[in-house]
């Protein structure tokens, strides 16, 4: 065991560190200058169990910023000399604004132990905090202390060579800055992975960080380390302006305004109570919003708010694209002659294979850049934080945390992103069993299947809240379902984690249509590549092999020549080897091809019942497809396709993401088996409780 230990001392200045110091070292101290500078320097020496210890009290700073010599000098003595300990001294009376350089010393990796001192005053003020529980969420030992009177301080001693021998635990938190910001922090990171090795004691995430920062000393020292850092220090500018874009902020404010969410995260979950605290606007907010009893339905009321848009402000622009669609369907008749006989010709296949079917999907763009536009704002705003927060306490009884909601969040918009932004949650555990119920939350795929079943079926006063209840049910059904895992296959316990909570903040314009424009426009590249192409092979899947001439001549009508190409076809033979077993939901071959064909992607349940149904007659193709769906199918199958689109068949790309974050085939086919059977037998049930009640006819 060694005998000799550096600890250092960092805190805010009057934070009581100088009295602390003095209560470790004694008269065993001298001061000097740091060298080649006037700033004070400060060691002292202790004794304990046969340890000799150096204290170095650094100077006082609130933060490791590096505007001013104090600051810098602090800095680069943590980064360059690397003591064995770091004490971290806090005014217990004034936590958030002390905890902002506790999170900047987290972010250096190095190992910590807080002294939450002047507890004396705090209780006075009546701030009453939960020190264990601070400490597991900041994943450092914490000792509270009273400096002028010596409290505590033997135990911080002893805490700290602990922690520098690795007899003690010291493992800060991940401080995440959100996905936006994550992702251009690990495209810097990318840049500077070939010269890895030459950055020595830089840790890559810190001086990505820091470069985003634009900071000056480590821009600097990144040009001193690397030889080729050009590259490097133009990724950075580039995803500071991206992030400039977006949130409509300085990157270094962004970065700053997630690390008071993380501390205000911690602080609403540890400060028991705050009896003579004055809150600022968002705290008085926060009063109202995360209230245990109102929180919930605040969060289901602007949900319901947000469906109510989706539908209403879509409705008209919707229609428009449905006239477009119906008036380029019409000049393709008008331009390409079809078979008097063969429903398969090239008139079909521009009219029904790519209008009918991809081009039905385009129609409902509406409806998802309405719906994004909102989620955009609800995230911007600093809202969608408080959601995961109400959320916390549900989720901590279904084994999981309130983290795990905001992956589900992101899911909104796409389950892709939404598994592979699990790894927040630092648990395994709780990580696997949150990627495995991801897919119950609606997806923007799914938007459009709902916004064509939905007006098909129910009346415009029931639309929106139709679609509330099968996003609400799709929550409650994933939470049930992890409650479920953590009990059986993934039983263990769950972690604290903190609560982040960035101030509330007035979403730019800019930004709000930034986020909406590339959201909206992969959901148009997808329809222009994967659901075109799928919709095109699904065609000739519906249209061969080709019956005789002779027997669609004595069909008559366009329609009874249609059926009877579909009986025969490939669609055909397929769906009516399926029909006896989806029969029983109140599903036909058709609508079992169209789901089979959305394995792929959810919209093109879409674009192959357009291809089924002929559409592209009318002037508005979503209409018309309504329309014959209404014709052919009972509110309970309606119902029952919502229910099914929801739960059942989680398309391919979200099953080989889960496969790659999970580690295993077993847990992904596991996810898609498992939600297929749940969704059947939803459907199943519900459809067959409808017939019992003569409400399936």
């Amino acid at each position: 065991m060694p005998s000799r230990i550096r600890i250092a001392l960092a805190g805010n200045p009057n934070s009581g560190k100088t009295t602390i110091f003095n209560a470790i070292t004694g008269a065993r101290q001298h001061v000097a200058n740091y060298p080649g500078v006037t700033v004070e320097k400060k060691e002292g020496l202790a004794r304990r169990d046969g340890v000799e210890i150096t204290v170095i009290d650094l100077p006082g700073t609130y933060s490791l910023t590096a505007y001013s010599l104090e600051e810098i000098v602090a800095r680069n003595f943590l980064v360059d000399e690397k003591p064995d300990a770091v004490i971290n001294i806090i005014d217990a009376s004034n936590l958030e604004r002390n905890l902002y350089l506790t999170v900047q010393l987290m972010e250096l990796g190095l190992p910590l132990v807080v002294a939450l001192n002047m507890m004396d005053v705090a209780a006075e003020r009546g701030l009453k905090i939960d020190v264990a529980h601070l400490s597991a969420l900041m994943g450092v030992p914490i000792v509270p202390t009273v400096g002028t009177k010596s409290e505590g301080v033997t135990e911080l001693i002893d805490a700290s060579i602990a922690v520098a021998l690795g007899r003690l635990s010291s493992k800060p938190a991940a401080v995440k800055y959100g996905t936006e910001v994550e992702e251009e922090v690990a495209k810097v990171q990318a840049a500077l992975a070939p010269d890895a090795h030459r950055l020595g004691k830089y840790s890559p995430r810190w001086l990505a960080v820091k470069m985003l920062e634009e900071d000056e000393e480590a821009v600097r020292q990144v040009g001193a380390v690397l030889p080729g850092a050009g590259e490097a220090l133009s990724q950075a500018k580039k995803s500071g302006e991206h992030i400039r874009a977006i949130a409509g902020d300085d990157p270094e404010i962004v970065l700053a305004d997630r690390r008071y969410g993380f501390i205000s995260g911690a602080c609403q979950e540890s400060v028991v109570s705050t009896a003579e605290s004055q809150h600022l606007l968002s705290d008085k907010i926060d009063v109202v919003v995360t209230h245990r009893a109102l929180g919930i339905p605040i969060l289901l009321a602007l949900m319901y708010v947000v469906f109510y848009f989706a539908f209403r402000a879509a409705n008209a622009p919707g229609n428009w694209i449905g006239a477009a669609l119906g008036w380029v369907s019409g000049l393709v008749r008008a331009a390409v002659p079809a078979s008097p006989y063969h429903p398969a010709n090239l008139q079909s296949l521009i009219v029904d294979g790519v209008i009918g079917g991809a081009g039905s999907v385009i129609a409902f763009l509406p409806n998802v850049m309405v719906l994004f536009f909102a989620i955009a704002v609800l995230e911007n705003s600093g809202y969608m934080a408080r959601a995961a927060f109400v959320m916390d306490h549900l989720m901590h009884k279904m084994g999981l945390h309130g983290k795990s909601f905001i992956p589900m969040v992101i899911g909104f918009g796409c389950s892709v992103p939404a598994v592979m932004s699990t790894r927040i949650i630092e648990n395994r555990l709780g990580r696997l069993t949150t990627m495995m119920v991801i897919p119950l939350v609606s997806c923007g795929a799914r938007l459009p299947v709902y916004a064509l079943l939905i007006p098909a079926f129910f009346a415009p006063r029931w639309r929106a809240g139709v679609l509330w209840f099968i996003y609400v049910f799709g929550i409650v059904l994933a939470v049930a379902i992890a409650r479920l895992l953590r009990g059986t296959l993934l039983r263990g316990e769950s972690h604290p984690l903190v609560m982040e909570l960035p101030p509330y903040r007035m979403p730019t314009l800019k930004g709000l249509l930034i986020h909406t424009w590339e959201r909206s426009w992969l959901y148009v590249k997808k329809a222009g590549t994967v659901i075109l192409a799928a919709s095109v092979l699904l065609w000739f899947a519906a249209h061969w092999p080709a019956p005789p001439e002779k027997g669609l001549a004595a069909a008559g009508t366009k329609e009874q020549a249609n059926a009877l190409v579909l009986s025969g076809s490939l669609v055909g033979r397929v769906g009516r080897a399926m029909e006896p077993a989806i029969r029983p939901i109140g599903f036909d071959w058709r609508v079992g091809t169209a789901f089979l064909g959305a394995t792929a992607a959810k919209e093109i349940f879409i674009s192959q019942m357009g291809i089924v149904f002929s559409v592209g007659e009318s002037a508005d193709t979503a209409a018309e497809l309504r329309g014959k769906l209404a014709a052919e199918y009972s509110p309970a199958s309606g119902f029952a396709m919502l229910l099914f689109t929801l739960i059942a068949t989680p398309c391919v790309a979200t099953v080989v993401v889960t496969r790659r974050e999970s580690g295993s085939w077993k847990w992904a086919l596991l996810q898609w088996g498992g939600l297929t059977l749940v969704g059947y037998l939803a459907a199943l049930l519900f459809y067959q409780l409808a017939a019992l009640f003569g409400a399936a006819a």
